[in-house]
C-alpha cells in the first residue's frame, strides 16, 4: 500500500515525465527521437569503419587515402548546412510534421550508398545524406519538442535528442565491430521506416497551427499534447491564453520587426553567448572523438582491447546525456556549462600529457589509464557542452528574432562540424594526437572562463518572454 501510494504521488509530481499532464509530450518525444537515434547509429556505425578504410582490413576492393577518409568524416558536416537551410526555410511554410516526414528520406539513402559503394565517391555522397538527414533535425526537433513541451519539462524533452543521438551511436560500434559490413544496411533501413509510419500518430504543434489560423485543428492538437480532456474549462482558457498570446506576438512582428531588433544590447549578448557556445561544442573534440574514436584509441598507446574501448566510451557518452535529461531542469544550464567545460579541459590536457609521455617511456603499466580519462570526459562533456547546446540556442534569444537566430547559428554549428571533423586527422597526423587534445584543452578552457562571467542562467524562461 505504502509503494502505490508512493508511485501515486510520484506520478502526481507535475515535474515527472509520466505525469498525466506530460505524458504524450514524453511519449511522441520518444517516437520523434528514432530518426536521432538512426543518425548517431550511423555516425558510431563509421568510426571503426573509417579506421579500416586506409588499412589492409578495409571491407572494400578499392583504396581509400587518409585524406579520403577526412573527407568522409567531414562532409557530414556540409550535409547538415544543407539539412539546416532546408528545414529552416520549410518548417513555417509546410510544418514541422512535414519536414519531420521528410528527413528521414535521405538516411535511407544513404544506407543505399553504402550498400551499393562502387568507389569511394558512393561514400562521399552518403556521408553528405545522413548530415542532410542530422541538420535537418537539429533543427525542427529542438522547435517542435519546444512547441509541445511544458516549460518545466522542456529542458529534459530538448536533452532528450542528443541523448538518443548518443544511444544511437553507441549502437553503432557494436554493430559496426561485430556484423559484417554488407550484412547491417538492410535491417537499418527498417528504423527509418518506422520512424515514419509513427509520425502519423501525433499532429502538429498547436503553436503552427495557431500562426496558421487553424484554430480548430490547434485546441485539438493542444488538448493532445497536454493529455487534457474536452470538458477540462480551465485547459479551455489555458488554450485561449496561448492562442492571444501568439497571435499578438505575430501581430507586433509584422509589425515592428526590422533590423533594429538585431542590433539590440540583448541581441549582442546572445551573439556573443551563442558563438562561444559552438565553439566550445565543437573545438572541445565533442564530435570529433565521437566520429573518429577507434582511430583516437589506436594512436592513445593504450594496452587494451580497442574495440572494448570504444563500446565502453559510447556507454559513458549515454550516461553523460542522461544525467543532462535529469539535471538540466533542476539545476540550471549555467552550472552544467560550468561543469562541463572546466571538466572537459582538464581531462584533454590529460590524454594530451598521458599520450606525449607514452611515446618516450613505457606506460605500459597504466595502459588503461587513456580509457578512464576519455571516459571522464565523455561524461563531462556531454552534461553540458553537448547535452545542453539546443535547449540554450532556443532560450538565449529575444522571442523576436529567435526563429531566424537558431536557424542561422544552427547552419553556423555544421559549419564548425566540418571544419573540426577535417581539421582533426589532418592535425593528428601531422602534429600528433597530444598537440592536437592540448590545442582542444586550451580552447575549451577559454570558453569556461566566458561561461564563468558572462552566460545568463535561461532555466523556465518562457519562449514568449523577449
Amino acid at each position: 500500500m505504502t509503494l502505490k501510494m508512493h508511485l501515486s504521488s510520484l506520478f502526481d509530481s507535475p515535474n515527472c515525465l509520466l505525469n498525466r499532464r506530460n505524458r504524450h509530450q514524453f511519449l511522441v518525444t520518444l517516437l520523434v527521437n528514432i530518426v536521432t537515434f538512426c543518425h548517431g547509429l550511423g555516425v558510431g556505425w563509421m568510426s571503426p569503419v573509417m579506421r579500416d578504410l586506409p588499412t589492409d582490413q578495409s571491407p572494400l576492393d578499392f583504396s581509400v587515402l587518409v585524406e579520403d577518409v577526412s573527407w568522409i568524416g567531414s562532409l557530414v558536416g556540409i550535409g547538415s548546412m544543407l539539412g539546416n537551410i532546408l528545414a529552416g526555410t520549410l518548417m513555417n511554410r509546410i510544418g514541422r510534421k512535414l519536414v519531420m516526414f521528410g528527413v528521414a528520406f535521405p538516411y535511407m539513402m544513404f544506407w543505399c550508398m553504402i550498400y551499393f559503394v562502387q568507389r569511394v565517391e558512393f561514400l562521399y555522397v552518403g556521408r553528405l545524406l545522413a548530415g542532410m538527414t542530422g541538420g535537418a533535425s537539429y533543427v525542427v526537433l529542438p522547435t517542435f519538442l519546444s512547441e509541445i513541451a511544458d516549460d518545466n519539462i522542456r529542458g529534459r524533452l530538448g536533452s532528450m535528442i542528443l541523448l538518443t543521438v548518443n544511444t544511437g551511436v553507441l549502437t553503432g560500434y557494436i554493430v559496426s565491430s561485430n556484423f559484417n559490413y554488407f550484412s547491417t544496411p538492410p535491417f537499418i533501413i527498417i528504423l527509418p521506416l518506422c520512424y515514419i509510419m509513427g509520425n502519423f500518430l501525433f499532429p502538429e504543434t498547436p503553436h503552427h497551427l495557431i500562426r496558421k489560423g487553424k484554430f480548430s485543428e490547434a485546441e485539438k492538437s493542444f488538448r493532445f499534447y497536454k493529455n487534457i480532456k474536452r470538458d477540462d474549462i480551465k485547459a479551455e482558457s489555458e488554450f485561449e491564453d496561448l492562442k492571444i498570446r501568439l497571435i499578438k506576438a505575430e501581430k507586433e512582428k509584422e509589425s515592428s520587426f526590422d533590423y533594429r531588433d538585431f542590433i539590440t544590447k540583448p541581441a549582442f549578448r546572445a551573439y556573443t553567448s551563442a558563438i562561444v557556445l559552438l565553439i566550445a561544442n565543437q573545438f572541445s573534440a565533442s564530435f570529433s572523438v565521437s566520429s573518429y574514436l577507434s582511430t583516437i584509441f589506436a594512436a592513445s598507446h593504450t594496452t587494451l582491447n580497442l574495440t572494448m574501448c570504444t563500446i565502453i566510451i559510447g556507454s559513458v557518452q549515454i550516461v553523460g546525456t542522461y544525467v543532462t535529461t535529469l539535471l538540466c531542469d533542476k539545476y540550471g544550464r549555467r552550472l552544467l556549462m560550468l561543469v562541463s567545460s572546466l571538466g572537459s579541459s582538464v581531462c584533454l590536457a590529460a590524454f594530451g600529457c598521458f599520450t606525449y609521455f607514452a611515446q618516450n617511456y613505457d606506460l605500459s603499466a597504466v595502459g588503461w589509464l587513456p580509457l578512464v580519462i576519455l571516459s571522464c570526459y565523455i561524461c563531462l562533456v556531454n552534461i553540458g557542452l553537448v547535452g545542453c547546446v539546443f535547449v540554450l540556442l532556443l532560450e538565449l534569444f529575444p522571442a523576436k528574432i529567435r526563429t531566424i537566430c537558431v536557424s542561422t547559428f544552427t547552419v553556423i554549428l555544421s559549419g564548425m562540424v566540418f571544419l573540426a571533423l577535417k581539421i582533426f586527422p589532418i592535425s593528428v597526423a601531422e602534429w600528433g594526437i597530444s598537440a592536437t587534445m592540448s590545442c582542444c584543452s586550451f580552447s575549451t578552457i577559454l570558453c569556461f572562463f566566458y561561461f564563468y562571467f558572462f552566460l545568463e542562467e535561461t532555466k523556465g524562461k518562457s519562449l514568449l518572454e523577449g
